[in-house]
């Protein structure tokens, strides 16, 4: 397992890819590889033994339990600290001061970011689509943090050669953050735009204070070798990104 290098000590930052050694065999051949998503129509078993794998490969850092959640492109962030209840939280970022616990995000081509204090004291993991990024996923987490992210990590998206959104996006994001015009290139078609959810991430996070900021350097489109991709296959799995304290 490889972990993110740079972070306070006792954190651990790292993102499942597509080929795993304890990856199950699937008669879906679009979801061959190490899905992690039940939402996707794969097999449940194969799945609940792809999270019992990765659970038994992280304790023997500590961990003791993987938070998932039932995500839906919002900006609902939870903290959770305490013994989840049987029903799945619904939402986009999940933040603990716990130690031991794995906070779990499923990503195939939008934005992972992990937020860690200063201390190592406090992590996030939320994912950010651009509707996510739009509406403040970034700003709504560090609003919930009990104190503000010194180091930020943005694991595997889709590159902004490879993402082509219309011009209705370009404005959203440009009318709430001007200086994010850069963030956008004109596309090949009248009315489209490359946009590069990378820099607009970091921009957003450099604005809310982070001093570190890792990673980004990933596309999940060209990269299929190593991660899932719904815009080059719109059935597929889900890659995963964790963070834990130990």
């Amino acid at each position: 397992m490889d972990f993110v290098k740079g972070l306070p000590a006792g954190v651990y930052v790292g993102q499942t890819t597509l080929m795993h050694p304890q990856a199950k065999p699937s008669l879906t051949p679009e979801l061959e590889g190490f899905n992690l998503a039940l939402h996707v129509h794969d097999d449940p078993y194969r799945v609940q033994q792809h999270r019992m794998s990765l659970l038994n490969e992280l304790s023997a850092y500590g961990v003791k339990q993987l938070t998932w959640m039932t995500q839906t492109h919002s900006t609902i962030c939870h903290t959770v600290n305490q013994a989840l209840s049987f029903d799945a939280l619904t939402g986009d970022a999940l933040i603990t001061q716990s130690k031991a616990q794995a906070l779990m995000i499923m990503t195939a081509d939008c934005l992972p970011v992990v937020l860690v204090n200063r201390a190592g004291t406090e992590v996030a993991n939320l994912h950010a689509g651009w509707r996510g990024l739009a509406d403040g996923i970034i700003e709504n987490t560090i609003e919930s943090m009990q104190s503000g992210p010194a180091y930020a990590w943005l694991g595997a998206a889709i590159s902004q050669p490879c993402f082509e959104v219309g011009s209705e996006v370009q404005q959203i994001f440009c009318a709430k953050y001007p200086d994010l015009v850069t963030a956008f290139e004109e596309g090949k078609q009248p009315g489209k735009f490359q946009a590069d959810l990378y820099a607009i991430a970091r921009y957003i996070l450099q604005q809310s204070g982070a001093e570190t900021i890792l990673g980004g350097n990933q596309c999940s489109y060209r990269q299929a070798q190593h991660y899932f991709s719904h815009r080059r296959d719109p059935k597929t799995g889900r890659m995963a990104t964790f963070v834990f304290m130990q």
